[in-house]
């Protein structure tokens, strides 16, 4: 199987996240520049990495969204091929239409990176197959804009579809008020589309992959998601 990685302007976790990519699956990631029209006709996941896209100038995502590549990556989506969002990703996801909602700035209108505990919500997916539901995990966020945003009925179809796939918890798995340090509309972390082949995420799994990084609850995500791919 193979994965390819889009790199935008201010892009800073694409080497993190095709390392974890490697470490579960045994391939390379192709990276792609934004500019370029077309994706490998063989990517069975295409994958938008965290960072900055374009300085996050107007909205964190907005120019992204516009990008030449995304026109295919829209493209395959419609056709089924996994794409993955993460941070910026999701934030990129969102502005192109492929995801509903927002992502605002954090209540504390602070930059935030530190760990976090996240309660798997729905494992009924190639993205989350790894875990069990209810399941509790431990993984890196580092983000300024990251308080997930909806109108009152997308945040009832998200729900009562199944399409939230994780919402920050205690470490017990309980919602908390404090645990939902961004403020996220129902503590909402991450999100399927209606089909669940797009996933947006806030938190970078890909960042506990590798003990050295003091954390691997991340390695099941991709371990589970190259096995539901083969």
């Amino acid at each position: 199987m193979h994965a390819a990685i889009v790199i935008f302007p201010g892009s800073n976790r694409e080497r993190d996240v095709a390392l974890a990519w490697k470490r579960a699956s045994g391939r390379e990631a192709v990276r792609v520049w934004h500019r370029e029209a077309s994706l490998p006709d063989d990517a069975d996941l295409i994958i938008l990495p965290g960072g900055f896209a374009y300085g996050d100038y107007l909205r964190c995502g907005a120019m992204a969204a516009h990008s030449p590549i995304m026109r295919e990556v829209k493209a395959r989506a419609e056709r089924g091929v996994p794409v993955l969002g993460i941070c910026n990703g999701f934030q990129i996801l969102t502005e192109a239409g492929m995801l509903p909602g927002a992502l605002l700035p954090n209540r504390s209108l602070a930059f935030t990176c530190k760990d976090v505990h996240l309660r798997v919500e729905n494992n009924q997916t190639i993205f989350t197959c790894g875990y069990a539901a209810g399941q509790t995990i431990r993984v890196p966020v580092a983000h300024h804009d990251g308080c997930y945003a909806a109108d009152a009925d997308t945040l009832d179809r998200l729900d009562g579809e199944g399409l939230v796939a994780f919402r920050y918890c205690s470490p017990a798995g309980d919602l908390t008020e404090e645990d939902n340090f961004n403020g996220s509309a129902r503590a909402i972390a991450g999100i399927f589309n209606r089909g669940r082949t797009v996933l947006g995420l806030m938190p970078h799994p890909e960042n506990a992959t590798d003990p050295l990084l003091g954390g691997t609850d991340g390695q099941a995500f991709f371990a589970g998601l190259v096995a539901a791919l083969q």
